[in-house]
C-alpha cells in the first residue's frame, strides 16, 4: 500500500508539472511572433532624462508644428542634370507628398515636403521628407522607395536615408531575431549534444527544457513591455532568446550528469534522479543567483538601454532555472534510462562506488584526456598555472587596440543598406548633415550670440534660427558639414556644448548627433560604474556557497583575467580580421556581464564539486575527483553556449556580431583553459588553504 502510494505520487507530480509548463508555453508561444510589436531600436528611447538631447528632444515637440520624423531622399545622376529636367523632379517631389504616412499639405497649402534641392555639382538633387506615422516608419519608407523607383528618371540612382531610412533598415536587420536566430540557435544545440551524448531523446528533452523556459519567459517580457514597465529594443530581444536557451541547456546539462552517474550505482531511477537532485540544486541554484543579480546590476546603469537589458535578462535566468528544475526532471523521472538510448548507463557493481575505494588520489577510473590533465596537475601544478597565466596575458595584450569609443549609425547595420548607401550619396554632393540638424536651444536674449558662435565653429555648415518664440526659447537648426552619425560630427556637439554656454549658460545642444554623442559618454560612465558592483555582487555569492574568502577571490580574479584576455583577442579579431570600424561604448560593459557571471558558472560547478569531493577524500584528491567527473559535461555546456551565443552573428547588426565573438571566445577560453587549467591548477597548488578561513582548511587533507 505505501509503495503503491509513493507510485501514484511519482506519476501524478510529475505529470501536474508537465501540464503547467505546457500552459505557459501555449500561451508564450503565440507571443514570438508579437514581441516586436512592443519593441522599439530608437537610441532617443534609451537615453536619460538628464541628457541635454532628452531635454532638446521634449523641447522640439512645442516649436515643431508636428511631431514628423524625416527622411532624406537623394537621387544620384553620372552626369549633371540638365535644368529641362528639374520639372520632372518637381513631379516625383508632389508624389513622395502623396505617399501615406508623409506630414500632410499645410492648411494654406503648402507642401511638407522640401525640394528637390539641387546640388552644387549639379549631379543629384535632395528632399527632405517627414513622416508622421513612426509607428509604421518601416512601412512607409518602403512605400516612399517603390514610388521613386517607379518615377525616378533614367539614368539615375536613388536612395531613401537620413533617420528614417536607417531606422527602417535597422528594423529590417533585426527581423530575423524572431525566428531565424531561434531555429538556427536550436539547431546548433541540437547536433552538439547529438554528437556529445549520442542519444536521440536527450537532445530533444534538453531542447523542450530550453523552449519551454523561452515561451515562459518571452510571455513575461511581453506583458511587463506592454505595459510599459520595461523597454525592450532588438538587442535585448535577441540577447534573451540566446540566454536563455544557453542557461537552460547548461543547468539540464549539470542535473543530467548526475543523474546518468548516478544511474551507474542505484537501480532505482527515483532514487538516482533524487540523489542527483540533492547534488545538483546548490550548485544550478548558485550559478543562476550570479547571472540573475550580476545582471540586475545594469539596474544602477544610467542608459535605459542597459536598465531594460538587466530585468528582461533576469527574467529569461529565472525561467531558465525553473524549467531545469521541475521540467527537465518530470521528464528524466518519466523516461528513466531510456532517455538515454541507444547507450543507456548499465548499473556496475557496488564495490566500483567511489566511496568504497580507499585511500583514493582522484584518478581512480580515469581515462582519455581528463586523465592526462589531472596527471600534469599532479606532477606540473605550479609550471601549469604559471604558463596559462603567460597566455592569458600575451592574449590581454590586444586589449589596448579596442576602439570602444562607439561608431556611426551608418557602420551598425552590416551588409547591403539603400540608407547607408545614400548616406555615402549625399556626403558626395551635400553637405552631409542635411536633413538632420543639431539643435540648439537657446533664449531669445541670447540668441544673437549663440548664432554667431554656432555659425563660426569649425564643422559647422550653416545656421538657421527658428520663427517660433516659446517660454522666451528659440531653437536653432545647424547643419553639420561632416556625416551626423560620425565622430567628427560627435566632437562637433562636443565643442558646441562647451562653447555655446558662455553666451547662455543654461543652452541645450541636441539632435541625432547629440543623441548618439549622448549614448556614447553615458556607456563609458556605466561601463566604469557597474564593473565593481558586479565583482562585488559575484565575490559574496561565492563566498556564501563555498564558506570560504580565498577560493572567491581566486576565482573572481581569474574570469576576470579571462574577461581581459578575450577583449585583447577580440580587438585583434576586429581590426585585423573583419576589419570593424569600431565598437559601441557598451561592448565592453555586456561582455562583461556575460563573460564574468557565465564563466564564474563554470567555476561554481566545478568547485562545488571540488568542495563535496574534498570533505571526502582530501582537497587535492578532490581537485582531481571533480576535475575528472565534471570534465566532460562542463566542456559541453561551454561549446553548448559559445555555439549558442555565436547564433547572434547571424543578424547584421555589428553590436550583435562584436557581442556574438567576445562572448563565444570568451566562454570557449574559460571553459578549456581557465577551468581545466588554471583553476584546477592554481588550487591544487594551493591546497587545503584554499578553503581559509573555514573548519576544512583546518581540519580537511592536503
Amino acid at each position: 500500500m505505501r509503495f503503491a502510494k509513493k507510485q501514484w505520487i511519482r506519476i501524478l507530480v510529475p505529470t501536474v508539472i508537465i501540464i503547467i509548463w505546457l500552459i505557459l508555453a501555449s500561451f508564450g508561444g503565440p507571443t514570438f511572433g508579437k514581441i516586436s510589436s512592443v519593441s522599439s531600436n530608437e537610441q532617443s528611447n534609451f537615453l536619460p532624462a538628464s541628457a541635454q538631447s532628452t531635454k532638446v528632444q521634449n523641447l522640439q515637440t512645442k516649436f515643431a508644428s508636428s511631431n514628423s520624423f524625416p527622411a532624406i531622399v537623394i537621387i544620384e545622376s553620372n552626369t549633371k542634370i540638365p535644368y529641362s529636367a528639374l520639372p520632372e523632379y518637381v513631379t516625383l517631389g508632389q508624389k513622395l507628398q502623396a505617399v501615406d504616412g508623409v506630414q500632410p499639405v499645410s492648411s494654406t497649402g503648402a507642401p511638407s515636403v522640401i525640394g528637390p534641392i539641387p546640388s552644387s555639382d549639379g549631379k543629384a538633387v535632395q528632399y527632405i521628407v517627414p513622416i508622421t506615422d513612426t509607428k509604421n516608419i518601416k512601412t512607409v519608407v518602403k512605400n516612399l522607395r517603390s514610388t521613386i523607383a517607379d518615377n525616378k528618371p533614367s539614368g539615375t540612382t536613388a536612395y531613401v536615408a537620413g533617420p528614417a531610412g536607417l531606422s527602417a533598415d535597422l528594423i529590417d536587420a533585426f527581423g530575423g531575431i524572431d525566428s531565424i536566430l531561434l531555429y538556427v540557435a536550436l539547431g546548433v544545440v541540437f547536433v552538439i549534444l547529438l554528437i556529445v551524448y549520442r542519444s536521440l531523446f536527450l537532445p530533444i528533452i534538453v531542447l523542450i527544457t530550453s523552449i519551454f523556459a523561452l515561451s515562459a519567459a518571452i510571455l513575461v517580457v511581453y506583458a511587463f513591455a506592454s505595459w510599459g514597465w520595461i523597454k525592450l529594443n532588438g538587442e535585448s530581444q535577441g540577447i534573451l532568446s540566446i540566454l536563455v536557451i544557453g542557461a537552460a541547456t547548461d543547468y539540464s546539462l549539470l542535473l543530467i550528469s548526475r543523474y546518468k552517474e548516478s544511474l551507474h550505482h542505484t537501480k532505482s531511477k527515483w532514487q538516482a534522479l533524487w540523489q542527483a537532485y540533492k547534488s545538483s540544486f546548490a550548485a544550478i541554484a548558485a550559478s543562476a543567483s550570479t547571472v540573475i543579480l550580476a545582471l540586475l546590476c545594469l539596474l544602477f546603469s544610467d542608459l535605459n538601454s542597459n536598465r531594460s537589458l538587466g530585468p528582461i535578462a533576469a527574467i529569461g535566468i529565472v525561467f531558465a532555472f525553473l524549467s531545469a528544475l521541475t521540467l527537465l526532471p518530470s521528464l528524466l523521472g518519466i523516461f528513466g534510462r531510456g532517455v538515454f538510448w541507444p547507450f543507456k548507463p548499465k548499473l556496475l557493481p557496488a564495490s566500483t562506488h567511489p566511496h568504497l575505494i580507499k585511500n583514493p588520489n582522484g584518478l581512480e577510473d580515469s581515462k582519455g584526456i581528463w586523465r592526462f590533465v589531472g596527471t600534469l596537475i599532479t606532477k606540473r601544478s605550479l609550471a601549469v598555472w604559471i604558463v596559462t597565466l603567460l597566455v592569458l596575458a600575451f592574449c590581454i595584450s590586444g586589449l589596448p587596440q579596442l576602439k570602444a569609443n562607439g561608431v556611426s549609425e551608418i557602420d551598425l547595420i552590416l551588409g547591403q543598406s539603400n540608407a547607408v548607401d545614400g548616406q555615402k550619396a549625399l556626403a558626395r554632393h551635400f553637405n552631409a548633415g542635411s536633413g538632420s540638424p543639431v539643435e540648439i536651444v537657446t533664449t531669445q536674449e541670447a540668441l544673437p550670440k549663440v548664432l554667431d558662435q554656432v555659425k563660426s565653429t569649425p564643422g559647422v555648415a550653416q545656421a538657421v534660427p527658428g520663427t517660433k518664440v516659446v517660454n522666451g526659447q528659440v531653437i536653432i537648426s545647424a547643419t553639420l558639414k561632416d556625416d551626423p552619425y560620425s565622430q567628427a560630427a560627435e566632437n562637433v556637439v562636443s565643442s558646441l556644448r562647451s562653447n555655446l554656454t558662455s553666451s547662455d549658460p543654461n543652452v541645450l545642444v541636441g539632435g541625432i548627433t547629440a543623441i548618439a554623442y549622448d549614448t556614447s559618454v553615458t556607456s563609458q560612465h556605466d561601463l566604469v560604474k557597474i564593473i565593481p558592483i558586479v565583482l562585488l555582487v559575484i565575490l559574496i555569492v561565492l563566498i556564501v556557497l563555498l564558506r570560504s574568502v580565498l577560493a572567491p577571490v581566486i576565482l573572481v580574479l581569474t574570469v576576470v583575467i579571462s574577461y581581459m584576455a578575450s577583449l585583447g583577442v577580440s580587438a585583434l579579431v576586429f581590426n585585423h580580421v573583419f576589419h570593424f570600424p569600431g565598437a559601441d561604448a557598451a561592448v565592453p560593459l555586456f561582455g562583461f556581464i556575460f563573460l564574468v557571471a557565465l564563466g564564474v558558472d563554470y567555476n561554481i560547478f566545478l568547485m562545488t564539486r571540488v568542495r563535496e569531493e574534498s570533505v571526502r577524500i582530501g582537497t587535492r584528491a578532490g581537485i582531481l575527483r571533480a576535475l575528472i567527473v565534471t570534465g566532460g559535461v562542463i566542456t559541453s555546456a561551454g561549446i553548448v553556449l559559445a555555439a549558442t551565443f555565436a547564433a547572434l552573428g547571424i543578424i547584421p547588426i555589428l553590436f550583435l556580431a562584436q557581442i556574438a565573438f567576445i562572448v563565444s571566445f570568451g566562454v570557449l577560453l574559460d571553459t578549456i583553459v581557465v577551468r581545466s587549467l588554471l583553476v584546477p591548477a592554481l588550487s591544487y597548488s594551493i591546497g587545503k588553504k584554499i578553503w581559509w578561513p573555514s573548519k576544512l582548511w583546518k581540519v580537511g587533507k592536503k
